[in-house]
């Protein structure tokens, strides 16, 4: 007889999957590219050599926890400002949990030049260095999605795996007969999750974060705004126009909206969108940012209205983290 499913996950199971997580990365970091301002100057990631440490999945208490530590090495080749071709290798000593969602240390990147080495060639290494991170890092950032979405179902024996710091699937993410029982997608009827009910969109309450900060008012501004400068604290890829009616998204998609209005450097009031299972479909908020500047330092305020009641505290402590 089976154990029900309240017992089956709450007991520790592992799934070794190192290999799976080194085709990832060979797949997802090949061809990225990084462009400087100067036309033609850029650099490309042609294949990745090196994929050492252990990946795996585990679950304990009905909770799915991503393990992993791994040294990567990626070969690269770019063209300098002057025309010249440069070529190359990239460690990055640690893509772990614990820097890519625990946020206990931050990346190390050793760019190595293996062509000649020139003022031009320097020159390009030092964009890459400015420019590569914030887009490496995005692909570092969905590996443990797609790790719990490709073997959770392997592990959890009924529905609704999570884990506190585990990035959640996104709405883009693509469903398929592998995805983790967190993702909506069709299953047969024995194998269905149990849906929890989702709070309705009138039952919201609004949550306030204040911070203050050493910096002028236009610099924060220009920091949660400027498409640019917002991979700077994201670790991810962003879109933002900053203008009023034109859409944004943060963490990669994560969370999206459209800029309602904007009063550099005082006042951003912009609709927010968290993509999760646990934000109900559909369902908008709107996040008001004040910047109140006195003579060294600059209090800024985050109001975020329209937060689904149970919802609160941990959309406090993710707008305190970043």
């Amino acid at each position: 007889m089976a154990l029900p499913p309240s017992t089956a996950n709450w007991h520790w199971k592992n799934k070794n999957v190192t290999k799976w997580g080194q085709e990832w990365f060979e797949r997802e970091l090949k061809d990225l590219t990084v462009k400087g301002d100067i036309e033609d100057e850029s650099l490309t990631i042609t294949s990745v050599s090196e994929v050492d440490g252990d990946i795996e999945l585990g679950q304990r208490k009905s909770k799915l926890i991503t393990i992993y530590d791994c040294k990567v090495s990626l070969s690269w080749e770019g063209k300098a400002k002057d025309g010249s071709e440069v070529k190359g290798r990239l460690d990055i000593p640690e893509v772990s949990h614990e820097v890519t969602v625990d946020k206990l240390s931050e990346y190390s990147y050793n760019w190595i030049l293996s062509s000649p080495s020139t003022p031009a060639a320097q020159a390009l290494i030092a964009m890459a260095k400015v420019r590569g991170p914030p887009i490496l890092e995005a692909v570092f950032d969905r590996f443990p999605v797609a790790l719990i979405e490709t073997h959770g179902r392997d592990l959890t024996v009924s529905a609704d795996p999570s884990r506190s710091g585990t990035p959640a699937p996104t709405g883009n993410a693509n469903a398929s007969s592998t995805s983790a029982p967190v993702a909506s997608g069709s299953t047969t009827p024995a194998s269905a999750p149990v849906k929890k009910d989702q709070p309705k969109a009138g039952n919201t309450t609004t949550v306030t974060v204040e911070a203050s900060f050493m910096a002028a008012a236009d610099d924060l501004f220009g920091l949660l705004t400027d498409e640019k400068r917002i991979p700077m604290w994201t670790r991810a890829n962003a879109k933002s126009d900053a203008k009023p009616g034109t859409d944004y998204s943060l963490f990669g998609g994560g969370v999206m909206g459209k800029y309602v209005s904007l009063e550099p450097p005082t006042k951003i009031v912009q609709t927010w969108a968290l993509q999760s299972p646990t934000w109900p479909s559909g369902h908008i908020g709107t996040l008001t940012t004040t910047f109140d500047q006195s003579s060294d330092s600059t209090k800024v305020t985050l109001t975020l209205e329209g937060v689904p009641l149970g919802q609160e505290d941990e959309i406090r402590r993710n707008i305190e983290g970043y």
